[in-house]
């Protein structure tokens, strides 16, 4: 290959794989902007007026904010109760529910039932470490999500023995950052000499 056309396919590259988080990022603020105008746009279409919009969107803003406070303040808001129960009953839909917000609770930090901190386990093979998140503890049994890169949404469930992991100093953020960005982004490096072979 031409010496100056592999020169400009890798800066092609490099320019592609620069305004990728660019590119994403914008993907993610258009899709939100989309779904809250199509929001207004279905509460504009049903009163025809801009006030009774903005009034609507203020009063759910301001329920939103006093459910939050009460849950941050009680730890229990009724009406979230009431619809737990009311979910608990409805077969397959009340696994998923429970399961999601488990999963919610334990990114916001309201859930203190579950540990939300860091260790490193030898996965796939021993000599091999991964960071991996505690989602709970029985006795000396620890059971971990060991997430994948770059999408730390998708890994595999592990149980094991506490003898068999090593905490890390490093909080869930800084586990996502090193899986999202493939290791790039990783600053407990003198964590690693602390690693059997």
């Amino acid at each position: 290959m031409n010496p100056l056309v592999k020169q400009v396919l890798n800066y092609f590259l490099i320019g592609v794989l620069a305004v990728i988080p660019i590119v994403i990022t914008l993907q993610i603020m258009i899709f939100v902007k989309d779904r809250v105008s199509d929001l207004i746009g279905t509460v504009y279409a049903v009163s025809d007026n801009y006030f009774y919009t903005l009034l609507v969107f203020g009063v759910s803003t301001a329920i939103l904010v006093w459910i939050g406070r009460k849950l941050v303040k009680d730890g229990r808001y009724w009406v979230i109760a009431t619809f737990d129960r009311v979910i608990d009953k409805i077969p397959f839909l009340n696994t998923i529910y429970r399961v999601l917000k488990k999963v919610s609770n334990m990114i916001s930090g309201h859930d203190k039932t579950v540990a939300k901190e860091v260790v490193y386990v030898e996965y796939p093979k021993e000599g091999v470490w991964m960071a991996a998140y505690v989602t709970n503890r029985f006795d000396d049994k620890y059971v971990l999500f060991i997430p994948t890169s770059p999408n730390p949404t998708s890994g595999y469930t592990a149980i094991v023995d506490k003898s068999k992991v090593i905490k890390s100093a490093m909080n869930i953020e800084e586990a996502s950052s090193l899986i999202i960005s493939v290791g790039v982004d990783f600053n407990k490096i003198s964590e690693t000499t602390g690693l059997p072979k």
